[in-house]
């Protein structure tokens, strides 16, 4: 008789591809891990707001974190809750000129494959100095 110790399967979510590509601001590799009618569902400062589909999306995140000013991901995590994973993410942005800033995003993702909804809330840009 013959016994086989399995061999431990690592796969990586939607939702991690998604944070990577996040943390190298590859916006068009982030939408791809989007569902067709993806919402993005968020309260920042100034209010709420809905988005449906990847584009309008993907054009959410490239508003607050695309640019020229150096950008970094400071503290990342996650964790399941139910049939939700709870992301967050820590962003720092250092513009050539002005002060180094600060935003905590928050977020709710759906998925079964890809990306079906998120729903976000955000510090909202915070000096750091």
């Amino acid at each position: 008789m013959t016994t086989s110790t399995p061999t431990p399967q690592t796969t990586t979510s939607v939702a991690d591809l998604f944070l990577a590509a996040l943390i190298q601001r590859d916006f068009a590799t982030m939408a791809s891990y989007l569902a067709p009618t993806a919402t993005l569902r968020g309260l920042i400062p100034p209010g709420p707001f809905t988005e449906v589909g990847p584009e309008p999306a993907i054009a959410r995140f490239r508003g607050w974190f695309g640019g020229p000013d150096d950008f970094a991901v400071v503290d990342s995590g996650r964790e399941r809750i139910g049939d939700k994973l709870a992301m967050h993410w820590m962003v720092r942005m250092n513009p050539a000129v002005g002060t180094p800033r600060l935003a905590e995003q928050r977020a709710y993702l759906t998925t079964d494959g890809t990306i079906t909804s998120i729903d976000l809330v955000c510090t909202g840009w915070q000096p750091t100095e």
